[in-house]
């Protein structure tokens, strides 16, 4: 079993910065991937960004403000938040792939997430 725990949620005026962190704890093999989704209130859950290897993908509202970053020693994701907008407003969530054994099935795991309010 894989636990992700959130951390640097907060409130924030428009035009701040934050930085959120999530380490992984428990048996853990091997990572494959490991990012960020977040849900505002009446909207579904949406991509922030994500790192699988060497590929980096982030939702198209983010790009060129936000920045994932991964610690790979630690087993850490961070999220570095510029340029906040009040539509960033959300509970932010942590993902990652594990895989227990070399070519065995990756499980899904998910943080319990953290909010991000922007806000004047």
């Amino acid at each position: 079993q894989v636990q992700l725990v959130e951390s640097g949620g907060g409130l924030v005026q428009p035009g701040g910065s934050l930085r959120l962190s999530c380490a992984a704890s428990g048996r853990l093999f091997r990572i494959t991937a490991m990012g960020w989704y977040r849900q505002a209130p009446g909207k579904e859950r949406e991509l922030v960004a994500m790192q699988r290897g060497s590929s980096t993908n982030y939702g198209d509202s983010v790009k060129g403000r936000f920045t994932v970053s991964r610690d790979i020693g630690k087993n850490t994701v961070y999220l570095q938040m510029n340029s906040l907008k009040p539509e960033d407003t959300a509970v932010y969530y942590c993902y990652a792939d594990h895989s227990a054994s070399l070519g065995g099935t990756e499980w899904s795991f998910w943080g319990q997430g953290t909010q991000v309010t922007v806000s004047s």
